[in-house]
């Protein structure tokens, strides 16, 4: 009977062992693929437009899940999706990527790619502050960390003439487009296959993107388009159809912010591989501001009692408690 007990307690340790990995290594690799794609994209910025790069990468992602999908249902069968979910979950992801990706790509456009990541990485601290308005307790370390990465920001961004460069400004009202993604994918990722929710996903950035190119007359030419084929296909098939896929995996019974986190380390991949490939350097004050930021990420997902704690090992050496 206690050999049974202790198979039974080793077989619930395994799912726990496993949400775990899920949780911790897929963000992870999610980040890492996301850094290097600033490179890709940087260099995509130089001579195809924001819409029909983000166009062209949705249609490569969509035909690679699309692909991954059919083997998917003919191995285990169709997923118990409900199809009115999915096409909501669907536009809803999706709508929210279009525009985070487009002002992501338009402000590739006129500032490095190693900056763009750390702004970027801004989500991880506009996360928890949406979450106020979804009648969530925010903890007093995430306003510490607000401020901090307000002065980053400022370091990072702002010049001696006190203006920040347009580049930057997209990028950072993509961090508020890509927080808004983050929140809607922790809503739907536990009620809708997440394969399938990222190939539905592509096919609404696919549509908008086109549909906004036209409205806009943005235009690229063939040649252009054939050049950047590498780019296009690594921000196409990996940053979006792998690492997205990673992303809502790794959201699926977890907490956001926590995942956020992980996830923002793409800050620190961009800043990598910007200075590997595109030998893209910051000046002292931009990395004053990259320090700041990081800091604040951290800090805004570090649990309160941990601080409390610290104080209070502090205040017992001093003999004080």
């Amino acid at each position: 009977m206690r050999e049974n007990m202790d198979q039974n307690q080793q077989y619930q340790q395994i799912p726990a062992r496993v949400d775990r990995v899920r949780q911790n290594i897929l963000p992870l690799l999610a980040a890492m693929i996301w850094g290097t794609a600033f490179v890709a994209q940087s260099v995509a910025a130089e001579s195809v437009s924001a819409f029909i790069f983000n166009a062209a990468r949705s249609a490569a992602a969509f035909a690679f899940l699309w692909i991954l999908c059919a083997i998917r249902r003919k191995w285990r069968g169709k997923p118990e999706n409900s199809r009115g979910e999915l096409i909501r979950a669907g536009i809803s992801c999706g709508a929210a990527l279009t525009v985070g990706s487009w002002l992501q790509q338009k402000g590739l456009e006129s500032t490095s790619s190693g900056k763009a990541g750390f702004i970027t990485a801004l989500y991880i601290v506009i996360v928890p502050v949406f979450g106020i308005f979804l009648r969530k307790k925010t903890p007093v370390t995430v306003w510490l960390s607000v401020i901090l990465a307000a002065f980053g920001l400022y370091f990072l961004c702002v010049k001696e003439e006190f203006v920040i460069q347009r580049g930057d400004f997209y990028i950072l009202l993509c961090a508020f487009a890509f927080s808004i993604q983050i929140l809607t994918i922790d809503y739907f990722s536990s009620r809708v296959d997440g394969v399938e929710l990222s190939c539905a996903q592509f096919l609404v950035v696919l549509i908008l993107s086109c549909f906004g190119a036209l409205i806009s007359g943005e235009s690229t030419p063939p040649g252009a388009l054939i050049a950047c084929w590498g780019p296009i296909l690594y921000a196409g098939v990996f940053s979006s159809g792998v690492a997205y896929t990673l992303q809502i995996l790794a959201q699926k019974d977890s907490n956001p912010a926590v995942v956020s986190l992980l996830l923002s380390l793409e800050s620190v991949f961009a800043t990598l591989s910007g200075a590997l490939f595109l030998h893209e350097r910051l000046t002292g004050r931009e990395y004053l501001g990259c320090i700041l930021m990081f800091l604040a990420v951290v800090i805004a997902q570090t649990p309160e009692r941990f601080f409390r704690n610290v104080y209070n090992l502090y205040l017992k050496k001093r003999g004080q408690i």
